[in-house]
């Protein structure tokens, strides 16, 4: 793996842990320079900020539109769109996280911040090519992925049940006990990344919000058929579950034939595991094959109607602000990010 050749001095740890007045103060000069932003055409904003990369041995100018993603300038993959792989900036069009006691006003700062970081160096990439489900270049950036974690400016992702890269898993918990960046004011179980509204829906099977784990970066597609409008407030949220109510579903689960068929030969501590994990966050859990999670859902949904997890409080987790895509720049921006 290529080494980083990052010229600038290091940072002292805990620098994106900011004070509410310090945060707000920031987001209005953030605001007052994205007006600026949009007055100016997209190139000359590239030719201002163009940072330097290595990118499979050469040495091309790309332009950070946020912290995990950019344009290539120059080189051999001119005019690609690149998606930085291993980690997640949240978004940096607007205010449209939240969580804990931060207000989405801050977490927009901080997703500023991590562009800035990205921007603020030369890192050594790799791509061999491959594209995302967006048509997008994937590439890794090893030390950049490290630091932006490390410091709190973005969280380890993978896209799929399996754990995001063990580096990054590593950075992240140091970056959570040390509360930097994102963690600074609450942790939730999983980050909503992005969202996507009924007719989005592409194969029938309904579309998905997507959830990160904050603990190990594997990623939840939250399927639902909901038409979610122009700045709709989207939230998961998470269910109180009382640990003995779960112990005692164990044994029903297993003997109840139609929720079996999907546990198959999983042990009673995983059956436990799908059962609480479902009772906790309404999903199933990577025991189950992703094909048989639907099927299952509807069956533990039967059970949480009739209250066989018991009372359950529910409160709010990780929200995002639903903005379509096309609504999220330009003069024609969605009235909840001006």
């Amino acid at each position: 793996m290529p080494t980083n050749t990052k010229r600038k001095p290091s940072r002292g740890r805990g620098r994106a842990t900011l004070t509410l007045a310090g945060a707000l103060g920031l987001a209005i000069a953030v605001a007052a320079g994205a007006s600026t932003w949009l007055g100016t055409s997209r190139d000359s904003a590239a030719a201002e900020a163009q940072t330097k990369i290595i990118l499979n041995g050469e040495t091309v100018p790309v332009y950070f539109n946020d912290g995990d993603s950019f344009r290539v300038l120059g080189g051999g993959f001119k005019d690609a769109k690149a998606r930085l792989a291993g980690y997640n900036t949240l978004e940096s069009y607007g205010a449209v996280h939240q969580w804990g006691d931060w207000t989405a006003k801050e977490l927009y700062v901080i997703a500023k911040m991590g562009t800035y970081n990205a921007r603020d160096g030369v890192w050594e990439c790799e791509s061999d090519g491959k594209l995302d489900t967006y048509g997008r270049l994937l590439v890794w950036c090893p030390e950049l992925a490290e630091e932006q974690v490390r410091e709190g400016y973005a969280h380890a992702m993978s896209i799929d049940d399996d754990p995001a890269k063990p580096a990054l898993v590593a950075a992240q918990k140091e970056a959570v006990a040390a509360r930097r960046g994102i963690w600074a004011h609450g942790v939730p179980d999983f980050v909503l990344t992005s969202l996507h509204s009924k007719e989005e829906d592409v194969d029938g099977h309904g579309t998905y919000n997507r959830l990160v784990s904050s603990i190990d970066g594997h990623s939840v597609k939250w399927r639902h058929n909901t038409r979610h409008n122009e700045c709709d407030k989207v939230c998961q949220y998470v269910y109180g579950v009382d640990g003995p109510t779960i112990d005692a579903l164990v044994a029903p689960a297993k003997a109840d034939p139609k929720i079996a068929e999907f546990l198959g030969t999983l042990s009673d501590s995983d059956v436990r595991s799908v059962l609480y994990d479902f009772a906790r966050f309404r999903h199933i859990n990577r025991k189950v094959p992703p094909e048989q999670r639907d099927s299952l859902q509807a069956l533990l949904e039967a059970w949480a109607e009739a209250d066989r997890f018991g009372a359950q409080a529910r409160s709010e987790a990780s929200c995002m602000i639903h903005v379509p895509f096309k609504r999220r720049f330009g003069g024609g921006r969605a009235e909840c990010l001006k």
